[in-house]
């Protein structure tokens, strides 16, 4: 096996030139697999990070009828708590929930600003501010002013909304909203911070509140619209998820809310999983057009080398030593220009992740605001995508050797002994 490994390089480079572009064909096709994959990673893990922090949660806990209604933001069919226990009872059971690390309840609620003749339409959201700021990161989105503080009579809202309402830090808002009751009232709040998130939602409609002062206005004691919890690891979300259910089922709550993990239940999600799967296909065809190179190249190496062949195996070379050597050329190949890419797109990945050129901020103006997307997309560079592509690289090409190699191993030696080649 040792002679076939050092013919097969020894005869690699025999053209140096054709050996060369196939090498570079290959490694090309590597690297824009790294590139590809990154982007769609990046783009895939902005999506599920901002359906998490702000949708779902990793685990989502609402009344069952709420979620039939939660479009229309009801406030009738609250979280509150095991039989009269109330919220705070079934926060501490929740957290005491191995692999449980934060609860987070939220208020969330319509109300609108009278502006002159029209009624300006937001989205109020009732918050603990520590365990927002914690889960969220938002504080790093407040561009002027701070954070609001539990217990007091304040909101932060975003930089558009801010602007429709003819509003600015410091001022003082009164909006109109309908309490649990479904009463109309209004309540004045002052402003101490401006959000500019890059997000629609929250630039353009959204206002926090802390989650007492909503728990106050909309009559809604120790209650709240959602609950979700945050775990260790999104993506083992399935270990712990049963043993969330088993305490609702144990408060014989299991019919009155929902339990539901993060991918569950949400259209977005379930086409970004689809989506990874179909790119997976592409990554491989994106490496098989090199694959086409290295064939191409290995054909001829086999023309050229028929009479070398024919005396190799009148030597005593068997058929599967002359397959073997020729996949091990292509192999060979393979190994070189997959590391080759690897480093080339680890390195163009990263520094378009760095410079952030791929922004499409006015592509997504007219996007609908319910619609969580970063407008800023920032590839992701890591270990396993190169190992991936690396691997692919090898294995694609040395398949893809298998045809010309049987070709070379099934030569009758007679007939390749009198080729003029």
């Amino acid at each position: 096996m040792r002679l076939l490994w050092n013919l097969a390089a020894k005869n690699l480079f025999r053209n140096k030139l054709r050996s060369s572009v196939s090498i570079l064909a290959i490694a090309l096709s590597v690297a824009l697999v790294v590139f590809v994959k990154g982007l769609v990673m990046g783009f895939v893990n902005n999506m599920f990070a901002l359906h998490i922090q702000y949708q779902a949660g990793h685990i989502k806990i609402v009344d069952q009828d709420y979620n039939q209604k939660k479009r229309l933001l009801t406030l009738n069919h609250p979280v509150d708590g095991f039989g009269e226990e109330g919220l705070a009872k079934m926060k501490e059971e929740l957290k005491s929930i191995k692999g449980v690390k934060r609860v987070i309840p939220r208020i969330k609620f319509g109300a609108a600003v009278s502006k002159e003749d029209e009624m300006v339409r937001m989205l109020g959201w009732g918050v603990n501010p520590t365990k927002e700021e914690k889960f969220t990161g938002i504080e790093e989105k407040i561009v002027e002013g701070r954070m609001i503080k539990e217990g007091q009579r304040e909101v932060v809202m975003g930089s558009e909304l801010l602007k429709k309402i003819d509003t600015k830090v410091g001022d003082k808002v009164t909006f109109l909203y309908q309490t649990s009751f479904s009463s109309f009232k209004g309540s004045t709040f002052k402003v101490v911070g401006k959000i500019d998130s890059g997000l629609k939602l929250f630039d353009e409609k959204v206002f926090y509140l802390p989650l007492t002062q909503a728990q106050r206005i909309l009559a809604m004691p120790n209650m709240a619209t959602e609950v979700l919890l945050e775990t260790f690891n999104y993506r083992k979300v399935e270990e712990v998820l049963p043993r969330v259910r088993q305490l609702f089922a144990a408060q014989g709550a299991q019919k009155e809310y929902l339990v539901t993990p993060w991918d569950e239940g949400d259209s977005m999600i379930s086409m970004l999983k689809v989506g990874q799967k179909i790119y997976n296909i592409i990554y491989i065809f994106l490496v098989l057009l090199a694959g086409f190179v290295v064939v191409n190249t290995m054909v001829m190496i086999v023309k050229e080398r028929t009479k070398e062949i024919g005396m190799m195996t009148a030597l005593g070379l068997k058929n599967r030593d002359i397959l073997y050597m020729f996949i091990m050329e292509g192999t060979v190949m393979g190994v070189i220009g997959s590391f080759a890419g690897v480093i080339i797109g680890g390195i163009v990945t990263k520094l378009i992740a760095i410079t952030e050129i791929i922004d499409y901020s006015q592509a997504m103006a007219g996007i609908d605001a319910n619609i969580l997307m970063n407008p800023v997309i920032r590839p992701v560079v890591s270990i396993d995508t190169l190992v991936y592509a690396f691997i692919l690289g090898v294995i694609v090409t040395a398949i893809t050797c298998i045809i010309p190699a049987y070709k070379a191993s099934k030569l009758d030696p007679a007939e390749a002994l009198r080729t003029n080649g």
